[in-house]
């Protein structure tokens, strides 16, 4: 049973705490409501990440990136019209209202909580880990141990949890220590099977090796990161926007160490001291439609960031989903000691 009151937001509620009530909830969405708790709209985890791309911070308020249309029901539907309701307009909750727009209840498909689904995940654990040396000397980076146990096993575990369980690893560098240790996958309540790499093969060349291409999305990881990010909402993401190609992209920030000086011919427009510049960088994960192998050249080194320009210049549509989870690209030994303090408090 749903506790409406605690999936309802007023309009000037913040981000922040709009976040809170979507993640401590299981029906995906909050509703937004005025002080006569009449339902103004509803609000997603996508509605927040697409403010976020739009510079949104935390601190702002929901006003202008909650949905304003909802799909609603009326008190009196059989659970067969909600049913059918949600089937054609392809939505997972329906607010269930009266003639004054208050709300009475929320219907919500129950399998949509406990989903296992049928996407591949394809995790690329074949590096070298040169700068990681000479801790990689006899293990590959994906095994190092972070809190106890390897980085892989961490996303292996973050993936079953959102209900993925069919994982393929391409293996390159020591891939008898992977297989060793994962086997078939069942220990941790997953199926993995494998692909070694007789030559390295990029982000996206190791695509084209794999023995039956997906049916569905498929999500496409480096093996190296430590994230909390919700794969099941990257999906959803992903298939409302129509997605062929989506990538998970973080905001980066760097500052300038020095006072920058804006000129035009010899005169000084401006002088700004020590700017910041913010930036979205690339996180490495992916979710692809299977279409997207069809572009990718056979036994060539083809990496993610080149079947992504190709996708862009053939007018494809691809789009980003930005990170306010945590998210870690272990890649030296600085990263690799964050990693063992951030794993107590951040996953």
């Amino acid at each position: 049973m749903i506790n409406i009151s605690q999936i309802c937001l007023l309009a000037n509620s913040t981000i922040g705490e709009a976040l809170s009530v979507i993640d401590s909830g299981a029906v995906k969405i909050a509703l937004v409501m005025n002080d006569d708790n009449q339902l103004l709209g509803t609000l997603s985890d996508g509605d927040i990440r697409r403010g976020l791309l739009r510079k949104k911070t935390l601190n702002d308020t929901i006003e202008d990136i909650y949905s304003r249309n909802p799909v609603t029901a009326f008190k009196g539907h059989s659970s067969e019209e909600l049913l059918r309701l949600c089937s054609m307009r392809r939505v997972s909750q329906l607010p269930i209202i009266d003639d004054d727009k208050q709300i009475i209840d929320l219907f919500f498909l129950d399998e949509e909580l406990s989903k296992e689904y049928k996407n591949t995940v394809v995790l690329m654990v074949g590096g070298l880990g040169k700068r990681l040396r000479p801790l990689t000397d006899n293990t590959p980076k994906p095994m190092l141990k972070v809190g106890g146990k390897p980085i892989l096993q961490t996303i292996v575990e973050g993936f079953s949890k959102c209900g993925f369980a069919n994982i393929t690893m391409c293996l390159g560098y020591k891939s008898s220590v992977i297989q060793d240790f994962f086997q078939d996958g069942s220990r941790f309540g997953v199926n993995i099977d494998y692909i070694v790499e007789d030559q390295r093969m990029g982000t996206a060349g190791a695509l084209t090796l794999l023995k039956k291409k997906p049916h569905e999305s498929f999500f496409v990881m480096n093996g190296d990161l430590l994230t909390n990010v919700n794969f099941e909402k990257m999906l959803d993401f992903h298939e409302s926007n129509n997605s062929k190609a989506t990538t998970c992209v973080r905001e980066y920030e760097i500052e300038v160490p020095y006072g920058v000086v804006s000129i035009k011919d010899e005169n000084i427009c401006s002088i700004k001291e020590k700017p910041t510049h913010s930036f979205f960088v690339n996180a490495g994960i992916y979710l692809l439609e299977p279409g997207c192998i069809d572009l990718i050249p056979e036994n060539e080194f083809y990496d993610m960031t080149s079947l992504f320009e190709q996708l862009i210049s053939e007018k494809d549509k691809t789009v980003s989903f930005p990170l306010q989870e945590y998210w870690l690209d272990i890649g030296n030994h600085s990263d690799f000691s964050k990693a063992q303090n951030d794993i107590k408090t951040c996953i």
